[in-house]
């Protein structure tokens, strides 16, 4: 006999859904698979980019391609989900992130590569909002709701990692196209397993989309990653012709930015007049709430622009395989596995602010490790344990982020306040991922420049190695920075302790 699933319009069942367990290992499969396909190609970066002529100025866009138009949407598509239908959201998000993934594997040029991977954070941003809700509105007793968080961390923690494992795998056996095409069979078990086993629900009240808000907001974010990713590109083309301009002096990079943050700003304005925000103000202006999307905000800057020069750094400067760079991965997401359930089981007890702030300055103190690495470093030697520190300071973090960003958002803002913290994540990501990408080159110029003052020829190959590393370990040292800017965040604003929390919260005596 099939169980009740909630109606329509309903609020959360009082009794728990039976079925809620199947239904949290339904929805962790698609959130691991949009998580990890932010990772996924950057250890097949190389091979995509020697097949489809991308050059080193503009490759970071077969990731800022996904993660921008990832956070661009994903307020709209947590709106989506609460008003629309959680499941009904989840399904077409699915099956649209298939369907994008498989244009992804056909790509026979950089265009259509870099459309199939914004296409893919597009549906992911309908997925992941419409994910984190339902297991909100599914977990109501104290202690399972923390499990399923510290589920939906350690996938949050670990995913990239993974993504950089499965992709090596896959660029070593069978083709950097199967980095896409592996989502299909995913999706499709997915959505197959979750039309009978996850529940419908929506959100109550006023159900009107703020359409105006979603395109100021989309545009808005757009345009100021593009400033960053211009003075990237800027700064190679300067380092290939030997000049030392100043990359940051280019009028549109700065027309850009500056665009951008006038949109965000002109958003904000918006969202505080309108009726039915996109993004309701009382999400983002409540002080716990608010420094767990901001503290979100520059650990997904600094996590994401790691992994991307990480993976570079063991192909290109170690001369790794694909296979061997994604294995040289794991301990980020071993690091993970051992701190998110731990940490699940502290929050109740200890409160968010303590975790978040440890794990802050765990992750940053990884990231300066290898900001030590070299062209001779051993993997054991540095790589090792500082990607076990990362990974233990990311489970210490997400799982009380998970908790805190949802904490009495109420069942009309689940999707809204899920999004936000999805899209603070993907929004840092996308920035950082310039931001770092502008630093990593600049090295890189400097350094050829010095070397060049210094009398040795620009084109020895050791010249060219020492000045990639010191351009991956100025990234590695700024990932760390904003790790550390992070851990400061919770600190500050932070206040919430154990006995702050909501009743959904505290621990059964």
């Amino acid at each position: 006999m099939t169980d009740p699933v909630p109606t329509p319009g309903a609020s959360a069942p009082a009794e728990p859904y039976e079925k809620r367990w199947l239904a949290l290992a339904v929805i962790a499969v698609t959130v691991l698979l949009v998580i990890l396909d932010a990772t996924i190609v950057n250890i097949a970066l190389p091979a995509v980019s020697v097949d489809l002529g991308i050059d080193a100025a503009t490759q970071q866009w077969i990731v800022t391609a996904y993660t921008l138009t990832f956070g661009g949407f994903l307020l709209l598509g947590g709106r989506i989900a609460d008003f629309w239908g959680r499941k009904r959201t989840y399904l077409v998000g699915a099956g649209g992130f298939a369907v994008a993934s498989a244009l992804g594997g056909l790509a026979q040029n950089e265009g259509m590569l870099f459309a199939a991977r914004a296409l893919q954070g597009a549906f992911g941003a309908l997925l992941a909002p419409a994910s984190l809700a339902l297991l909100t509105v599914l977990f109501t007793d104290t202690k399972e709701r923390a499990k399923a968080f510290a589920v939906y961390g350690a996938i949050a923690g670990g995913g990239s990692a993974v993504g950089l494992l499965l992709g090596g795998v896959l660029t070593e056996y069978a083709d950097w196209r199967w980095c896409f095409w592996v989502n299909l069979p995913v999706a499709v078990v997915a959505i197959l397993a979750a039309i009978p086993i996850v529940p419908e629900s929506r959100a109550p009240g006023d159900t009107s989309y703020d359409v105006p808000g979603a395109v100021l907001v989309t545009l808005g974010l757009a345009s100021f990653v593009y400033g960053f990713t211009l003075v990237a590109e800027n700064s190679q083309e300067n380092a290939a012709a030997g000049l030392t301009d100043n990359a940051w002096a280019d009028p549109w990079a700065l027309l850009f930015i500056g665009g951008g943050a006038l949109l965000v700003a002109a958003f904000v304005v918006l969202e505080l007049k309108t009726r039915n925000p996109l993004l309701p103000m009382r999400i983002v202006l409540d002080r716990n709430r608010g420094g767990a999307y901001l503290t979100s905000t520059l650990v997904g800057a600094g996590l994401i622009g790691a992994f991307f020069f990480l993976s570079l750094y063991f192909q290109q400067v170690l001369g790794y395989k694909p296979v061997e760079a994604g294995f040289a991965s794991l301990p980020t997401t071993l690091g993970v596995l051992l701190s998110a359930g731990g940490a699940s089981a502290l929050v109740p007890r200890v409160g968010p602010k303590p975790l978040m702030v440890l794990g802050g300055l765990l992750a940053a103190a990884g990231l300066f490790v290898m900001s030590f690495l070299g062209i001779d470093s051993g993997f054991w030697e540095l790589a090792f344990p500082g990607q076990l520190l990362l990974g233990l300071g990311l489970g210490f973090t997400f799982v009380p982020l998970s908790n805190l960003a949802l904490v009495g958002a109420g069942e009309h803002d689940a999707g809204a306040a899920s999004a936000m913290l999805n899209a603070t994540q993907q929004v840092g990501a996308s920035i950082g991922t310039a931001l770092l990408a502008t630093l990593s080159v600049g090295a890189i110029t400097d350094y050829v420049t010095d070397a060049v003052t210094s009398g040795r020829n620009p084109a020895d190959p050791a010249v060219g190695l020492q000045a990639q590393v010191e351009g991956y370990t100025t990234a590695f040292t700024w990932a760390a920075v904003l790790l550390v800017l992070g851990a400061l965040v919770s600190g500050v604003l932070i206040k919430a302790t154990k006995d702050d929390l909501p009743e959904e919260m505290a621990v059964p005596v």
